[in-house]
């Protein structure tokens, strides 16, 4: 098994180039979430020139929709949300500074395009191991979009947070490497 690289957040545009595809990390420090109704809100205010919710600069977004925190637990279930959905709405995000997004799935080529230029990484975290991952979630308070629920904007704490960089920012992407190999 590869050794796990720690990192801090924020993460800087050179931390995040330092990272390559198929590296498995421990994420601590600050997250912020964000789905589909979130970034469209997102959008919204960046074509307004508006201040967004929280400075993207260095940061990374977790596309997840929480379940609700049980008693004594920082957060309910919280599973990746399949990525492609934020592509349309991702690039504006990258050029703002933002180094990370974690989710599930491929991202297209604009996305991956925008990575390369801004210097970001696309981490995956593994599908089905939400209570695995809720565990690392220290505290999650909503900063934005309280009505939307579940897809509120959250600032998460987390402490080595389990993911793996599958699109680095040479656009390097684990989801072609890897199904190459079997291809042969």
């Amino acid at each position: 098994m590869a050794d796990m690289i720690s990192i801090n957040t924020p993460l800087t545009t050179e931390d995040a180039r330092k990272l390559k595809a198929g590296d498995m990390v421990l994420i601590s420090g600050k997250l912020y979430t964000g789905r589909d109704a979130a970034h469209k809100r997102l959008m919204e205010a960046i074509e307004k020139g508006e201040n967004l919710p929280f400075d993207p600069k260095d940061q990374i977004i977790y596309y997840v929709g929480p379940s609700p925190a049980k008693p004594g637990k920082a957060i309910g279930s919280a599973g990746p949300t399949t990525s492609y959905r934020m592509d349309d709405m991702t690039v504006p995000l990258l050029e703002l500074g933002l180094t990370g997004m974690i989710g599930k799935g491929s991202r297209s080529d604009k996305v991956i395009e925008g990575m390369k230029k801004n210097g970001a990484v696309y981490f995956a975290a593994v599908g089905g191991a939400a209570a695995l991952i809720a565990s690392r979630i220290k505290s999650a308070q909503v900063v934005a979009y309280d009505d939307l629920g579940p897809e509120a904007i959250r600032r998460l704490e987390v402490e080595d947070f389990p993911a793996v960089v599958v699109i680095d920012s040479e656009g390097n992407n684990l989801y072609e490497t890897e199904r190459e190999k079997y291809r042969k």
